[in-house]
């Protein structure tokens, strides 16, 4: 989705801020885009292959921001995850379909 077409099109200078799938960006058009200027920086929380290669590039670049793909282990996150499953699961014991399931078609009664 978001290769050297993509980062081309942008407006010079632009951040690129990826914080949904790594597999989206080609690295090595971001990379590219970074190096020559045409991006301003980025900021990852997710990168192509997890966990990243311990040199891809990126490290060593100062318009860089790394981190890790940690948003859902905060407390707030995990809270909602166990009423999801704790409701869902309610659901199921009384008949009823489930309204959290994710890669599946909607599950029939």
């Amino acid at each position: 989705m978001f290769n050297k077409r993509a980062f081309a099109l942008m407006k010079p200078g632009a951040f690129f801020i990826n914080t949904s799938r790594g597999g989206l960006v080609d690295e090595t058009a971001l990379l590219e885009a970074l190096r020559s200027g045409r991006l301003g920086g980025a900021a990852l929380d997710v990168r192509e292959k997890e966990p990243p290669a311990a040199q891809s590039g990126f490290e060593e670049l100062e318009n860089v921001i790394l981190a890790p793909h940690i948003g859902a282990f905060t407390v707030e996150a995990q809270a909602r995850a166990f009423e999801a499953v704790s409701s869902d699961l309610d659901r199921l014991l009384s008949g009823e379909p489930a309204k959290n399931f994710v890669n599946i078609a909607a599950p029939k009664r």
